[in-house]
């Protein structure tokens, strides 16, 4: 049975998230990519031209602030705490970029690009602070990643533990005030 060039496609960005989530970046390699997806490397390379590019395709990732239009600005500390849990809970993407970020150069600085071009103009739109937006962002960003690690990377039990609602009670007031107050 013969694959579309999208499918095809397809099939390899889902071998490499997982072989990047599972094996992180330097560890991962176009052999071991093309033959989780059942396929010759030289396909791959054909598709994603290096190991680099391929990564690039796979830690590719819509933080999807969209969903957070309409949010009363009270809310919107809980509202981004849910909204990231949805996304760390969504697929392994994000997951992918943090494990291969901590150790992988290129994987920070593009887990730098995704939360510094998704989240700083969202906020800067949010309060109507662009000034203040990048340092809003990066504290954020700090929280949120460190929840992504303590939850799903290093399984902390208690954190792992928490329900949604109650990991939100905790980070909602702190993301609260890293949007809406005052800068010191």
């Amino acid at each position: 049975m013969r694959r579309t060039s999208a499918e095809t496609k397809s099939i390899i960005l889902a071998a490499a998230r997982e072989r990047f989530a599972a094996d992180g970046y330097e560890r991962a390699t176009i052999r071991s990519i093309a033959a989780d997806a059942k396929i010759d490397p030289a396909m791959v390379m054909r598709y994603y031209g290096s190991k680099e590019k391929l990564f690039a395709a796979a830690a590719e990732f819509d933080l999807r602030f969209d969903a957070l239009a309409g949010v009363a600005p009270e809310q919107l500390g809980a509202a981004f705490v849910r909204h990231f849990l949805r996304q760390w809970e969504a697929g392994e993407s994000l997951q992918v970029l943090l494990r291969t970020g901590i150790t992988n150069d290129g994987a920070a600085e593009r887990m730098r690009e995704i939360f510094a071009g998704q989240l700083a103009p969202r906020i800067a739109a949010l309060t109507g602070d662009p000034a203040s937006a990048p340092v809003r962002a990066a504290m954020v960003s700090a929280q949120m990643l460190g929840i992504g690690l303590a939850r799903y990377i290093l399984l902390f039990p208690p954190v792992v533990a928490m329900s949604e609602d109650d990991l939100v009670s905790w980070l909602g007031p702190t993301i609260q005030r890293y949007l809406t107050a005052d800068r010191p």
